[in-house]
């Protein structure tokens, strides 16, 4: 075994950081875990390392940087790690893998104004990084990497030309690592990549890529992960128009107006809840919480809305694909999205979708013309894979 074949992939959050360890190129997990609510004297974390049973507990993480210092002791040091993986989300003028050096990480803070909730922690937390192990390289797959392809009638809006030219206003698209990974997924369990995939990842934040051949053609995003589906607390798309007329003409102003629309809308803002979190949509829907109800169907509505499209942009699919935490454990949703679907020749299996969850299984009957998949995400391999490959590169 060499020295260096190990694979630290980082997820970081404004007040969590999450971590998987790969050994390299085997793709066996050594260790996972994180930490939660970093910032308070009372964090909890969860670390696990090969199969012995879980340490659990609390501690005082003031930062970020207390938080991966301790995992870093809990994990005997970094000396065998030959990079850190991240998963950014958007950087002007870059996308791909890429090592997230300070020319990266300046063209993710251009875009801080449309990702406020993502690139300031991620940037934070590279540069501890850097600063902590600087001879330690960083590597990076943007979420923008799946769609780079994606042709100009897609990714183009109808603005100005010089919006898109001089500015970057165009479409873009997240998600790619889930995306991929479930597309490519379900490409070995049928045996073939000619396949038309229209991939659901529905979670705390969804999205649904449409996918020919293994290459994403179309996507739920706009610009920005504030667009699209709604989201737990995101409004997904909203007329600008409405947004200026709230801001302008009813007083609410530019920054109150954004605030609700990125923290205080989607699913949590509809239902009137303290949460969007689906399970409690459901069990208030099920009380007879008339705004609870009216919000998973508007749900399920905006997700077949997207279905629709990619139908006729890929001139029908093979798969339907379900995956992340709602998509993954959810047969109420998923039947909700599937229902009235036989003018394709899509037919759900109760029984089997019922009985599903979190589990890689065919959830449609054997006479259905388009195939229905839950298939649980993996992220974090896309993104090991990935760094990898780029210090082969390297080499």
């Amino acid at each position: 075994m060499s020295a260096k074949n190990k694979i630290l992939v980082s997820n970081i959050g404004s007040t969590s950081f999450k971590f998987r360890l790969f050994e390299m190129p085997s793709e066996k997990v050594l260790a996972k875990g994180g930490v939660e609510r970093i910032g308070s004297t009372d964090c909890p974390y969860t670390i696990s390392l090969g199969d012995a049973a879980p340490e659990k507990g609390t501690a005082s993480f003031p930062d970020h940087g207390a938080a991966i210092r301790f995992i870093e002791q809990k994990l005997g040091g970094f000396d065998g790690i030959a990079a850190v993986g991240f998963k950014p989300v958007m950087a002007k003028g870059i996308s791909g893998t890429q090592i997230m050096d300070e020319p990266v990480l300046r063209a993710m803070e251009d875009y801080n104004t449309l990702l406020p909730a993502h690139n300031p922690p991620y940037i934070a937390g590279v540069r501890l990084f850097n600063q902590l192990h600087p001879s330690l390289p960083c590597i990076g797959t943007f979420e923008t990497a799946f769609y780079d392809h994606i042709g100009p009638a897609t990714y183009r809006y109808p603005v100005p030309l010089e919006w898109e030219e001089k500015y970057g206003i165009r479409r873009y698209g997240f998600h790619g690592a889930s995306h991929r990974f479930v597309s490519q997924r379900c490409a070995e369990l049928r045996g073939t990549d000619k396949l038309r995939v229209i991939s659901c990842h529905l979670g705390g934040s969804s999205s649904i890529a449409a996918v020919v051949d293994g290459k994403a053609v179309d996507s739920s995003w706009g610009m920005t992960p504030q667009s699209g589906l709604p989201q737990n607390n995101r409004a997904g798309d909203f007329d600008c128009f409405a947004l200026i007329y709230l801001a302008r003409n009813l007083g609410l102003g530019l920054d109150n107006v954004e605030k609700a629309l990125t923290s205080q809308s989607g699913l949590k803002g509809m239902s009137g809840l303290a949460t969007g979190d689906i399970r409690d949509l459901d069990e208030a829907a099920a009380k007879g919480n008339a705004n609870a109800r009216i919000a998973l169907d508007m749900f399920a509505n905006q997700i077949r809305r997207f279905i629709g499209q990619f139908l006729l942009r890929m001139n029908g699919a093979d798969t339907l694909i379900f995956t992340a935490g709602i998509g993954e454990n959810s047969p109420s949703l998923r039947a909700a999205v599937c229902a009235n679907l036989d003018f394709c020749g899509l037919e759900l299996d109760p029984e089997l979708n019922a009985a599903t969850r979190a589990t890689e299984t065919v959830i449609s009957k054997p006479s259905s013309k388009i195939e229905v998949r839950v298939i649980p995400t993996n992220e974090e391999i896309v993104i090991a894979r990935n760094a990898w490959a780029k210090l082969q590169e390297s080499h």
